[in-house]
């Protein structure tokens, strides 16, 4: 065969593989070393020793004492608090710890005395003064038995919510110790079960204040590997929930611009539930991201609502195989069912694969540059190529990805990098959906921007 006509096959196979890579193969990029070390850090002996902690105050109650140094929430908040205080020992000074509390009156439902609510808050300040970012992770510290006013009996709450508040403390033992541009918080909040008190305080405080709130990764029950009724058993998957659009500023005319476009599956959210799923399976073996397109489940609701309320990314990571018999029980025997939140029914590796998929995130996005501006796609012609320019971000990038998804697919496809700050692909803008990431110098990009329509040449 000649050897014009090899070099044309060769060219031609090249170009069929490249369109299948689009469809099937999925984005693989490098892993930053740093983040890589941390997340091997993260120790089931550790995750262990903070959940028998959290269970020997008996209850952690919302409305349990807040004054017996052993027993309550107030102990609890006290010991989540020395921990935090002893990071910020060792941390340079950059980690700061504190309570931040608020005060309810009786409502008739879930608070039937005035209530002095607290959350535990570590902040790990960011080393770029001109890099205002914020990303949190939290969980809750407190629990319930069968009755969500019953403030005294045994209530373990292990795994709701102790998985989710150990996997924030072992977060700011391991990252407390590390340099980021920008700030991550570290949150223990209380008054979840009372309807998710804690966490509006918050998030309402956070918006009063403008706070640049990028990402929140809240944790709630992320440590046990089975099911009852259906029995199923695994600890290689997690889900993580996300609202496909926020309520929050959708006018009408924002409303009739995604359904031009078909972005009513592109919410801040749902963007950071794809970040999550791919950072998360990038640094840790053996656990697969489900992103479950719903805000929460059924009859339930998690401190990120409160976030998505005031307009901020949120999601909630929750383990696979829930198990009912272990959450909101008294402990106790029936029919030869031990009910209750109970230590011996979680599973601690699969606690610690969960924690290092939040902590390789929010390194990932702490070290990552700030977000590329005025991201737009050209509309100016009938084209079967696609034009997409942007503006640099505040600070250092050392380049941008420009991603590729069909308009079927979950999840991006292709990655392609350049450091200019437009692009010409030849690709259909009407046949796949597209963002742009801004990346540092070690690789660690950005959240994804979905851009605007442009009429404009």
């Amino acid at each position: 065969m000649p050897h014009a006509m090899k070099k044309l096959l060769l060219l031609l196979l090249t170009a069929c593989l490249t369109k299948v890579s689009i469809a099937q193969s999925p984005v693989i990029i490098h892993k930053d070393a740093e983040i890589a070390g941390m997340v091997a850090e993260v120790s089931t002996d550790s995750l262990k020793s903070y959940i028998n902690k959290l269970v020997s105050f008996g209850t952690r109650n919302t409305l349990s004492s807040t004054t017996n140094a052993q027993r309550g929430i107030g102990a609890a908040r006290n010991w989540i608090l020395s921990r935090f205080s002893g990071f910020a020992r060792t941390s340079g000074g950059r980690f700061m710890a504190k309570f931040d509390t608020s005060t309810y009156k009786p409502d008739g439902k879930r608070i039937d005395s005035t209530l002095i609510l607290t959350n535990v808050v570590g902040t790990l300040k960011g080393t770029d003064p001109d890099d205002h970012r914020i990303f949190i992770i939290s969980g809750h510290m407190d629990n319930m038995r069968t009755s969500v006013m019953d403030r005294t009996g045994i209530a373990p709450g292990a795994n709701d919510d102790g998985s989710g508040t150990a996997a924030v403390i072992e977060c700011a033992r391991i990252m407390s110790k590390h340099k980021f541009p920008a700030t991550i918080i570290f949150v223990a909040v209380c008054g979840e079960e009372q309807g998710l008190l804690g966490a509006g305080f918050m998030a309402a405080n956070a918006k009063r204040d403008k706070w640049d709130i990028q990402a929140v990764l809240n944790n709630d029950i992320i440590g046990s590997n089975n099911t009852n009724e259906t029995n199923i058993i695994g600890n290689t998957r997690v889900r993580v929930f996300s609202e496909g659009l926020s309520a929050f500023e959708l006018t009408e005319q924002k409303a009739a611009a995604i359904r031009a476009m078909g972005l009513e599956n592109d919410g801040p959210s749902r963007q950071l539930a794809r970040y999550v799923k791919e950072v998360g399976e990038r640094y840790i073996d053996n656990l697969e991201v489900v992103m479950i397109y719903r805000p929460d489940r059924f009859l339930r609701g998690g401190d990120h609502l409160p976030y998505q309320q005031q307009g901020y990314a949120a999601v909630r990571v929750t383990e696979m195989n829930e198990n009912f018999n272990h959450q909101h029980q008294d402990v106790r025997v029936e029919k030869g069912i031990q009910y209750g939140d109970l230590p011996e029914f979680m599973d601690f590796e699969y606690l610690r694969k969960n924690t290092g998929m939040n902590l390789s995130n929010l390194a990932n996005l702490a070290k990552s540059p700030q977000a590329p501006q005025e991201v737009n796609i050209a509309v100016v012609a009938l084209s079967n190529s696609t034009g997409l320019s942007w503006k640099a971000p505040a600070g250092k990038a050392a380049g941008y990805y420009v991603l590729m998804r069909e308009t079927t697919s979950p999840v991006w496809q292709k990655k392609i990098f350049t450091t200019d700050t437009s692009i010409t692909l030849p690709y259909s803008k009407d046949n796949y959906f597209f963002a742009v990431q801004a990346v540092s110098a070690a690789g660690n990009e950005g959240l994804p921007v979905v851009p605007s329509v442009s009429r404009k040449h």
